[in-house]
């Protein structure tokens, strides 16, 4: 069976009452904290984004003025003891060349025992030339010493024979005197093909060509067969002693640095080899076109010297002790050289400077540094004198 009971409010009466009442409680704390925890969080939210916003606010405010500023590397350059040095390049050539030809009657070229390349020494035959006519002339000149030689023997005979008879009173004093003087005549003549036989013999000497002094055979412009003659174009071209040079073409102002003795390294195109010399000679002029003048390198004899090869060559030009600057640094305009240095207040100042020499390290600055200046190392071209930066220390190197 089923039974509905319905429960009214007289009936309710002997319910517990604090059961409904007990939940209702809990529900309403629950909603209280719910919304008190909410509120918290908005309101420390808003703190925090107010103490932030503050904090960014102050910051910008107290850094605007640094974060704006260029930020410019900037060198102490300090002095340093510099070695100057000039590149230059030239031609290689014979210090002392000797042009060697003929000077005598010339002839047949035989033979040409030396050729270009050798090392020969002094007297040492370079050309022997036919002489088989000049051999015949002396064999005559030496037969006509010998006829002279008799006509004197006879005249002399004639004349002491003479001089026993004219005691006798056979002779006269005009026959003697006659046979005196053709006896003579007949030295004279002796004399004479003795002479002409010297001569001839020194000519034949002179047709073979010797070396006047020891050296290099630059050139040879003889071959076997050809004829020489005195007076022709030179048969051999000779560097003295094998001495060598660099025509070493400079410019005005670094000819002016210059002097004899000053050592110079010498490095022929093509190879790694370097060659020590020094200067023995500067040019008394400048060429007028190119403004440059010569300095005369001299060389010892090497085998990688080849003259009329190209070389260049670092020369010596002195010490100073100044400041160094690397070429980034120093700027130029119509009133000269100058660079930007950093005051104690942050700001660029223009400073005029005089250059000295140019290594590969950087280039001297002869006047207007001490070296204790803050000096802009790159960017100059865009500052302007009396602006402020930031300066940031680096070496010279630019790390």
């Amino acid at each position: 069976m089923n039974y509905e009971t319905s429960v009214t409010a007289e009936s309710a009466e002997g319910y517990p009452a604090d059961l409904s009442d007990d939940s209702e409680v809990r529900a309403s704390r629950r909603r209280r904290w719910i919304v008190i925890a909410l509120v918290a969080f908005v309101v420390l939210a808003g703190v925090a984004f107010f103490v932030a916003r503050g904090n960014d606010d102050g910051a910008v405010g107290a850094g605007d003025d640094q974060s704006q500023l260029p930020v410019i590397s900037v060198v102490t350059p300090g002095r340093t003891t510099i070695a100057g040095e000039i590149d230059a390049s030239g031609t290689l050539a014979a210090r002392r060349p000797l042009p060697v030809g003929s000077v005598g009657e010339g002839g047949r070229v035989v033979s040409v025992p030396v050729d270009a390349g050798d090392w020969v020494d002094r007297g040492q035959v370079l050309v022997v030339v036919d002489r088989g006519v000049q051999v015949q002339q002396a064999a005559s000149a030496r037969a006509n010493i010998q006829v002279a030689q008799a006509d004197a023997e006879l005249a002399q005979a004639n004349l002491d024979r003479a001089l026993q008879l004219v005691d006798r009173g056979f002779i006269s004093k005009a026959e003697v005197d006659r046979l005196t003087a053709t006896r003579d005549a007949a030295r004279a003549r002796v004399q004479v093909a003795r002479a002409q036989l010297g001569e001839l013999q020194e000519r034949t000497a002179r047709l073979n060509i010797y070396a006047p002094a020891s050296g290099l055979v630059l050139q040879r412009n003889v071959e076997p067969g050809q004829t020489v003659g005195g007076g022709g174009e030179p048969l051999f071209m000779i560097a003295q002693g094998g001495q060598m040079e660099m025509m070493a073409k400079v410019s005005e102002a670094d000819l002016a640095k210059l002097s004899v003795g000053t050592k110079a390294t010498v490095t022929p195109v093509g190879t790694d080899t370097s060659f020590t010399g020094q200067i023995w000679q500067l040019a008394p002029m400048i060429d007028e076109g190119n403004r440059q003048g010569t300095a005369r390198i001299a060389l010892s004899y090497q085998p990688g010297l080849r003259p009329g090869g190209f070389a260049s060559a670092t020369i010596a030009s002195g010490t100073i002790v100044a400041p160094m600057l690397p070429e980034s640094a120093i700027l130029s305009d119509d009133e000269g050289s100058f660079v930007y240095v950093i005051d104690g207040e942050n700001k660029a100042q223009r400073r005029g400077v005089r250059t000295g020499i140019v290594t590969a390290s950087g280039i001297a600055i002869v006047s207007g540094l001490d070296g204790s200046e803050q000096v802009v190392l790159r960017a100059g071209g865009f500052l302007t004198e009396g602006e402020t930066v930031k300066p940031q220390k680096v070496s010279a190197d630019g790390n």
